[in-house]
């Protein structure tokens, strides 16, 4: 008898950077870039809020030379960046919010000394991790980076669409829009995209026009996975009309995306949001570095799949756990594969180690501002993408050739 194939279908979203609460990431991690550029060892948690002609900031930093940082420019800049301009508002009732005329509100303070005498040790390979809490890393061996099929092609629909945006290429689109892809997987491996929507804002432009130039898009950007079929399904603006989108109509705040953040719904999520706050906040950095071990496990052929939790308690600095899943896929013994982490010698969890390793303190050729839209993960600008562990792994495992 022939094997029968595990068949599921699995759905993710992205937003763009326009949405409301990407607006409230990017400029939260913005605030972040610029105390780090003046203080290597700002400790930031900075959360955003906006809504129709608001943006308020709240949250605790401590930062030198803080008195040359003005959030409410840099919160200014960031809405202009993304597209909400007085400009364009001016001759599109539907935008309503823009870079000129929202209200800032800034309720910004001191980190709690608390907080600090757990991170701050006079050596540097003491430092405390910044929370509690459980992170995870996950990598596939599904597409060339090495993450979801379903979430990198939501990813790559929206950051087409932008460009297209920017351009004027096509000049009635908005900064507000979402993207999912449902893709059918068979034995673990991705087949053909069953479904695709679009939700895009625009000026007041006939649907059939909108869904035409959106389906041609869609077609383009997918059309080199070969996952397209004469069955796929599209979905474009479905409610028929997204002309009043962004903080004009519905609020945003920072850390709502999580799952866009990351894997889009797969695998396993700590439930730490990223942007805002600094590396000693291990809900990012050691997400980060999770990722990092995970993506290399997988590139140097230790497993298909690999999913990796770290632990940590508030104020110590060596993990309480790491637990590895590689969902069967695994060519040794996963407890072998948990051993060589928790060694240290390959992967150091430690967050000064860690911190140190990805560059985190002082970002390179990256910022983090550039992290809070489309993903964190599966873009090759971030430290945590290297797969520069390889053959230390290989070797490690026992593996040859």
């Amino acid at each position: 008898m022939s094997k029968l194939l595990n068949r599921h279908i699995f759905t993710s979203e992205s937003v763009s950077e326009g949405h409301p609460d990407k607006v409230c990431d990017q400029i939260s991690d913005a605030i972040l870039d610029a105390c780090l550029a003046q203080d290597p060892g700002a400790h930031v948690a900075c959360e955003t809020l906006v809504t129709a002609n608001l943006v308020v900031n709240a949250g605790e930093i401590t930062c030198h030379n803080w008195q040359k940082i003005d959030p409410q420019v840099i919160a200014r800049q960031v809405v202009r960046d993304i597209g909400y301009t007085k400009k364009i508002a001016d001759t599109v009732p539907g935008l309503g919010f823009c870079d000129e005329t929202f209200t800032y509100v800034c309720a910004l303070h001191g980190q709690s000394q608390d907080i600090n005498q757990g991170v701050a040790r006079a050596k540097p390979e003491e430092q405390g991790a910044g929370d509690q809490g459980m992170m995870f890393g996950y990598a596939t061996n599904a597409t060339r980076e090495l993450m979801p099929a379903p979430i990198v092609l939501s990813h790559h629909l929206l950051e087409r669409l932008s460009r297209l945006r920017r351009d004027g290429i096509i000049p009635y689109l908005r900064p507000d829009s979402k993207a999912q892809v449902s893709v059918l997987h068979e034995d673990g491996r991705p087949t053909a995209i069953t479904a695709v929507v679009i939700s895009h804002q625009t000026d007041e432009v006939p649907l059939a026009r909108i869904r035409k130039d959106m389906i041609a898009v869609a077609r383009d950007v997918l059309a080199p996975t070969k996952l397209l079929t004469n069955a796929t399904r599209f979905f474009i603006n479905p409610t028929g009309r997204f002309v009043h989108g962004g903080p004009q109509a519905d609020s945003g705040v920072t850390g709502r995306k999580i799952i866009v953040d990351s894997y889009g719904g797969v695998g396993s999520h700590g439930g730490g949001a990223f942007s805002g706050k600094d590396p000693s906040k291990v809900d990012r950095s050691a997400a980060y570095y999770a990722r990092y071990a995970a993506k290399n496990i997988v590139a140097a052929g230790l497993a298909d799949k690999c999913e990796i939790q770290v632990a940590y308690a508030i104020g110590v600095a060596k993990p309480l756990s790491i637990n590895v899943s590689t969902y069967g896929t695994a060519r040794v013994d996963e407890s072998r594969i948990a051993h060589i982490l928790m060694a240290g010698e390959i992967f150091d969890f430690r967050p000064a180690f860690l911190i140190r390793e990805l560059g985190l303190t002082r970002p390179k050729g990256w910022s983090y501002r550039q992290t809070a839209a489309y993903g964190h993960f599966g873009r090759r600008q971030f430290p945590w993408e290297r797969t520069d562990r390889v053959e230390a792994l290989r070797s490690a495992a026992g593996l040859k050739g």
